[in-house]
Parts: structure tokens; sequence; C-alpha cells
């Protein structure tokens, strides 16, 4: 069975889940690119009824090595397609231009379960800077914390080298808090009716909204900072 056949029902993400996933590692990631990727055929995400895309384990890791073999091996999208169809196929093959083998993406496992210290020693974060996090709201407080709680604890490690503190990003909390408000109040009429199916598709309208938002976010930071 090839990597995208492997699908599972359970976990799908939407648009906005999987930048939220994917974003730290991927900065120039957005909603736009995804649909590219799906347009060129090295993606296939599910669809809803109401039309919306959906993002399984297995489109996720797919997904993280597409843009790893742009990052770090700057190969044009034919050859990647190429390349993973050789994959799908069962294949170990190598990667274009490079002298290693790889294995097809794995799916990935249910989201893990950590404590506080499993979370401390996974993201490779002092005691410190992970009580720090927690008391600006950037993590949750309570055990246990999932791969979210991970990604966002390893980008503060990343930070934290150059100077830049959880306190420094307080505000993010409440900036996040504004953003889902927004997006509340322009689903409320849809989350008002009584149709079947009305309160999931404001659910998968909310997601993506946030996407898109986040999209925005990081135009703009680009811009302020002229790159």
């Amino acid at each position: 069975m090839s990597a995208q056949a492997a699908r599972k029902p359970a976990g799908l993400l939407s648009i906005g889940q999987v930048l939220a996933k994917l974003g730290p590692e991927f900065p120039d990631l957005s909603p736009s690119k995804l649909r590219f990727l799906e347009d060129q055929g090295l993606i296939s995400p599910q669809r809803t009824p109401s039309g919306y895309r959906k993002f399984d384990a297995a489109d996720l890791e797919r997904l993280r090595y597409i843009l790893t073999l742009q990052r770090d091996h700057y190969l044009p999208l034919k050859v990647i397609l190429g390349h993973l169809d050789d994959i799908d196929a069962g294949r170990t093959p190598q990667v274009p231009g490079a002298n290693v083998r790889v294995e097809a993406p794995s799916i990935l496992a249910v989201e893990r379960r950590l404590s506080r210290a499993e979370l401390q020693a996974e993201a490779g974060a002092t005691k410190q800077l992970l009580a720090d996090a927690i008391s600006a709201q950037l993590i949750p407080g309570a055990e246990p914390f999932g791969d979210d709680a991970v990604q966002a604890l390893r980008a503060l490690v990343e930070l934290q080298r150059y100077g830049i503190e959880p306190r420094h990003l307080r505000g993010m909390r409440q900036s996040a808090q504004r953003e889902a408000a927004l997006i509340e109040s322009a689903l409320k009429p849809m989350r008002g009716r009584r149709e079947t199916g009305s309160q999931a598709k404001a659910a998968e309208a909310a997601r993506d909204l946030a996407g898109q938002i986040q999209s925005v976010r990081e135009l703009l930071t680009r811009e302020a900072l002229g790159s």
C-alpha cells in the first residue's frame, strides 16, 4: 500500500491545523502553497462533503518530506514528484543529487501525552524556560502535554538563543484570543443554523479562517522585516 493510500479516518487536520504544526519548521508554508502542491499532484488531501480539505497523518508526514526536499536539496517540484512516485511504488530511491537512500515517509503515531519532565527533555529546554512559557500562557500549564506543546517549547528554545524570552511574547495569547473572537463573530450566523452538520461546518470554517489569518500575519511580519 502506498503512503497516499494509507489513510486513517480519525485525526484529520484542517489547513489551519497543518500550518500550525508545520509552520514553525517551514515559515514560508501558506494555504496557497498547500493548494499549489495539491494542484501539482504532490499531495492529495481528502475532502469533506462541503469541500474542505482534510489532511491525515500520512499527508502531514508527506508534506514535511516535500518541504524538506525543497529547502535542503533545492529540488524542483517535478523532480520531487518523480521521487515520491518511486516511494509510493514501494521502492527506496536515492534523493536526487544526494548519495543517500531514504525510507518512505512514515505515518505519524497518535499524539503523545507527555509529563512535564518529558516535555522539557523532548524540547531540550531548561526548567526555567518551561516555567516561564507556562507563566506567559504560551504553553498550557497542566499535564499531560501534547505534540503542539513540544513544538512551541522547541521554538522558544531557539528564540531564547537570540535573547527573546517568553515574557516578550506574552501578548501573543491576547492576540490569539482577539483573533478567536473575530472568527467566532464572523461565524455566528453559521453556528446559529439548525441544519444537520452546521456546527461541524462552522468548526471546519473556523480552522480554515485561522489559517488565513496566520498567512496574513506572516506576510506582515516579512514586510516589516523588509524580506
